[in-house]
């Protein structure tokens, strides 16, 4: 039987990096003055790394404590907004700021995202729709309650502007957006009404029906069944 060989190594045939100290020297060599060099430039892009890092650090940093001082500047805003006092929330009571002032003084902070949702709430309230569009357009969360009204409030908005096609999108937006029993009925309740206004009978009909199938526990079900029918019995004629 054969036997199996090991492979010898053939110490002749290793590295002059390893066996040669001349190599080595002249490497160690080549690398100093490669250094010395471009001493300036690699100085340079430290420099630039230690302050860019220094500078996402403290801008993290001062904005932390900026939405600390923001939200608690803000509570009273939100009293007055609550108790409806839209001017107060809006433009502060002489001593406490509003929200308009939170935005201005506190940019990029999580209070200043919330700011524009209440103030987008506000001028909806006052029929200013299209600075109510502005404000709801900046507001972003991943709160699935908070951002799926705020898709419905910007529908609300471009209804009432008798823009059909964009109130379309943003409560399909909010119904689809997480969609729960507690307001998703809400938004397809409103859908189906702006599918109505835009002449789009079949959709109305089979949104209503959505209501009728999937939220017959909720409070827009008896007026979704009324609707459909009444829609059904239009499409017939």
């Amino acid at each position: 039987m054969a036997t199996k060989q090991s492979k010898k190594v053939n110490p002749h045939h290793q590295t002059d990096l390893l066996e040669n100290p001349e190599e080595i020297a002249e490497r160690l060599t080549r690398g100093e003055a490669f250094l010395k060099k471009n001493s300036k430039i690699l100085a340079g892009v430290l420099g630039a790394a230690i302050i860019l890092i220094g500078g996402i650090l403290f801008f993290q940093f001062n904005t932390q404590n900026q939405n600390k001082a923001a939200q608690a500047e803000m509570f009273q805003a939100v009293y007055y907004y609550e108790q409806d006092s839209a001017e107060f929330a809006l433009n502060g009571d002489g001593i406490n700021p509003g929200f308009l002032s939170i935005l201005e003084e506190y940019p990029r902070t999580d209070a200043a995202n919330l700011a524009h949702f209440y103030i987008g709430s506000i001028y909806l309230s006052e029929r200013k729709f299209e600075e109510a569009i502005s404000e709801l357009e900046q507001f972003s969360s991943d709160d699935y309650l908070i951002q799926g009204q705020a898709y419905s409030l910007i529908g609300d908005a471009y209804l009432e502007l008798g823009n059909n096609d964009q109130a379309i999108s943003f409560f399909k937006k909010a119904a689809s957006y997480e969609p729960n029993k507690y307001f998703t009925p809400k938004y397809l309740a409103k859908l189906a009404v702006a599918y109505e206004e835009a002449g789009q009978i079949q959709n109305a009909i089979d949104t209503y029906g959505e209501i009728e199938e999937k939220y017959f526990e909720s409070y827009e079900f008896s007026a979704a069944r009324k609707h459909k029918a009444r829609l059904e019995g239009l499409a017939a004629q």
